[in-house]
């Protein structure tokens, strides 16, 4: 099997490509060749039984879908995208980026036409769903995104789901809950300080809350994305039917729960490093995103995530702080 990871440099991407290096293979399909792509890559991933090679460049620059497309990979993971904030500040790199590059994929694929139908899998995301929200979003819920990033996913979902019913390939998007803790230093993401108001104090480090403690949201861990993308490159799709895009399950929890919960695991001493600093972009920004869903159908299909934000803040020590907590 031979697989294309498209935003490979990516926390999400680097954890993925890692976890298949140590399986070596899909479903029982020996992986033979892995081909990493992005426009900054981190170093290569642990040894393996698979030839790995590593291309750089922007998916939307004209000619690089076709590039890779050319290579002919059984299985494609789509992670790149510039995240919520940067998509938000700067309206034309979010629409080039994050529905252009994903546009010209498809197209390459379905221009390569003859037998060639590989397996796309897509990140999308939550922000698809916008205000006012019932208690809980349920599967059936009508999208209407009130950021350009969420829009620019709603997009590329119904371009999946259309590809995909004229066979062009075989498609899933995954609308990913927020990916916390995310490891690394902070990034242009609106949701990164649901990562950086635990990573940062866990590490020693003061972090700043921009929003008030009752902002409720949707979370999984970075070790959950990774079996989301597994799950999904390895299921039946045709339990999907014309219904392409599969909202994931996730944890629902306020601030302020995410702050107990830090409490109950690593102590006052670590939560006292969270210092409060309303910002009202940030506040503007999440005040229209989902904050529950029923996630049903994600669960019936298989994916799994963490029961509770205490164990996503113990994923995070184990896999990412040896176990210790400064």
């Amino acid at each position: 099997m031979k697989i294309l990871v498209i935003g490979a440099g990516g926390m999400v991407g680097v954890k993925l490509i890692n976890r298949l290096a140590a399986d070596g293979q899909l479903a029982g399909k020996p992986i033979t060749r892995l081909i990493r792509h992005d426009v900054t890559l981190s170093p290569p991933p642990p040894a393996s039984g698979f030839a790995v090679d590593t291309l750089m460049g922007d998916l939307s620059a004209p000619g690089e879908a076709e590039k890779l497309v050319a290579l002919r990979p059984d299985l494609i993971f789509h992670l790149a995208a510039i995240v919520s904030g940067e998509a938000e500040a700067d309206f034309e790199k979010g629409y080039r980026i994050n529905l252009d590059g994903t546009r010209y994929l498809f197209e390459a694929i379905r221009k390569a036409g003859g037998d060639y139908k590989p397996k796309v899998v897509f990140t999308s995301s939550i922000a698809v769903f916008g205000a006012p929200f019932p208690e809980a979003i349920p599967d059936d819920y009508f999208n209407t995104p009130l950021t350009s990033y969420g829009t620019q996913k709603a997009i590329c979902e119904l371009l999946l789901a259309d590809y995909s019913r004229r066979g062009f390939f075989d498609g899933i998007g995954l609308r990913f809950p927020t990916i916390c803790v995310r490891p690394g230093k902070p990034n242009l993401a609106a949701s990164g300080f649901f990562s950086n108001i635990i990573r940062e104090p866990l590490a020693g480090h003061e972090a700043v809350l921009p929003v008030s403690e009752d902002v409720r949201h949707w979370h999984a861990s970075p070790r959950a994305a990774t079996g989301f993308l597994i799950h999904a490159a390895t299921m039946d799709s045709a339990l999907l039917g014309n219904r392409r895009n599969v909202t994931l399950p996730g944890v629902s929890c306020t601030v302020g729960e995410q702050i107990a919960a830090l409490r109950k695991v690593a102590g006052e001493k670590v939560v006292a490093r969270i210092r409060r600093e309303p910002n009202e972009t940030i506040i503007k920004i999440v005040s229209g995103w989902p904050r529950n869903f029923e996630a049903r159908r994600g669960r019936e299909l298989g994916f799994v995530s963490e029961s509770s934000f205490e164990d996503i803040i113990r994923v995070h020590i184990a896999d990412e702080l040896g176990g210790k907590i400064v």
